[in-house]
């Protein structure tokens, strides 16, 4: 699907980078058409005009040129890129005199022929195409003159101009594949990293998912296989079941959690309550968890301190970071060098700088340095083999991400040998102090 969606994109930036430079190199040759054809028609008005304020001098006793006076060189700079001849007729429509510029070469049998042909259009203007000339018919009260301009040069320079209009959209369409190319993956990069994580996710759920269905299938036909006994007798497999069964519920809970919260569709009840009350709650419940696993809980919690938020989500991270504590709560290294032996998570709640910081520390073994990036990745466990044991699914730290960013905050972690672990959650303060 990746490899589709970038060849997607790719296709569309180069349909819309072609028809854009297609637009634009089509207008400018346009442009340069009306350009060459403007130019002409200038050349050909200004000879006429030339030829129409030409007096012969009264005391001039030389014989007159048949060419027009065009300044120093014989050719008027006003039209010298334009090949353009004048044809004077009389009143019998007989040529009388030719004229052109610069250099520009006009035989009799080309004068004829352009006249012929411009005789043959109605109009006082228009565009020879059998011989390549623009013609302009002017009557005068000694006859009818033409002026011809030659395309020949013009139409060259048209084709050189496409030429290199293709050559260059080829060019700039090449160079924009490269680029294309390499946006796609740039700009797919989150997508393909969301796909991967989305396939991953079902894949991991669905694994997680498998078991307990199996074990309470498997239950289900040994049950079915004893339909005489009682269900005293079969208790093992009912607790079994329902064990499995309550497993399987929490799991979907969490992953129907996680779904809502990536689809912003949460709902979040918020209200302003007192975090530091809300903590010393949790510890309370927590105490028999921790007494049975030989872990100490210490706190330090200052009072009065006040947050704004949905409170059964907070509970819910606060439950979260605490049973990870007190699960993998072991005796660091520090520890046995002083002689003690005590697991300890310490429970800080502190208010300074417009944060709220709570931090949940325990004793237990650094988690591997390669092992950090991952932790709030879902079903992510650094050890494996203690997940079914320990009745995780990978889900808490992910869930508690989830929920520090529904508050506008943030969760992190550091680890190291010697000082334990230390999740870390900051909140921004709370203004009102109201309790919940």
């Amino acid at each position: 699907m990746i490899k589709k969606l970038r060849r997607k994109f790719v296709i569309i930036n180069m349909s819309l980078v072609a028809v854009i430079l297609c637009v634009v190199l089509g207008m400018f040759c346009f442009t340069r058409v009306h350009a060459f054809r403007a130019e002409s028609e200038i050349a050909m008005r200004q000879m006429l005009n030339s030829s129409r304020s030409k007096e012969p001098p009264e005391n001039d006793t030389k014989p007159q040129s048949p060419s027009l006076d065009f300044g120093p060189g014989g050719r008027n700079p006003a039209f010298n890129s334009t090949p353009v001849f004048l044809v004077t007729l009389d009143e019998n429509n007989e040529i009388t005199d030719t004229n052109s510029s610069g250099s520009y070469t006009v035989t009799d049998t080309l004068s004829e022929a352009a006249v012929s042909a411009a005789f043959a259009v109605s109009e006082d203007q228009g565009y020879l195409s059998d011989l390549k000339l623009r013609f302009i018919k002017q009557n005068t009260p000694e006859g009818t003159k033409i002026a011809f301009a030659d395309t020949v040069q013009e139409t060259r320079a048209l084709g050189e101009l496409v030429i290199q209009c293709v050559m260059m959209l080829l060019l700039f369409l090449l160079c924009f594949l490269l680029v294309s190319i390499f946006l796609a993956r740039w700009a797919l990069k989150p997508v393909e990293k969301a796909w991967e994580q989305q396939n991953q996710f079902i894949a991991d759920a669905s694994h997680e998912l498998k078991t307990p269905l199996t074990v309470i299938l498997a239950n289900l036909r040994i049950l079915l296989s004893h339909k005489d006994a009682s269900i005293h007798d079969e208790l093992q497999w009912v607790e079994s079941t329902q064990e499995e069964a309550g497993r399987m519920k929490k799991l979907v809970e969490n992953l129907l959690f996680l779904a809502r919260s990536d689809a912003k569709s949460t709902p979040m009840l918020y209200s302003t309550f007192s975090f530091s009350d809300l903590i010393l709650g949790c510890l309370l419940t927590f105490e028999p968890v921790a007494f049975e696993q030989g872990v100490m809980i210490e706190d330090e919690i200052s009072d009065d301190i006040f947050i704004s938020g949905d409170a059964p989500q907070i509970r819910q991270l606060v439950a979260i970071l605490l049973d990870n504590a007190c699960k993998y709560a072991g005796i660091a290294d520090v520890l046995e060098k002083s002689g003690s032996s005590d697991k300890k998570v310490t429970v800080t709640l502190t208010s300074e700088n417009e944060k709220i910081k709570l931090t949940v520390h325990n004793t237990g073994k650094a988690i591997p340095e390669e092992d950090l990036p991952h932790l709030f990745e879902r079903f992510y466990r650094t050890d494996k083999s203690r997940a079914r044991t320990d009745g995780g699914y990978g889900l808490g730290l992910a869930i508690a991400q989830t929920i520090a960013k529904n508050h506008r905050g943030k969760i992190t972690v550091v680890s190291a040998k010697n000082l334990g672990t230390s999740f870390t959650v900051t909140f921004p303060v709370s203004k009102e102090k109201e309790s919940a």
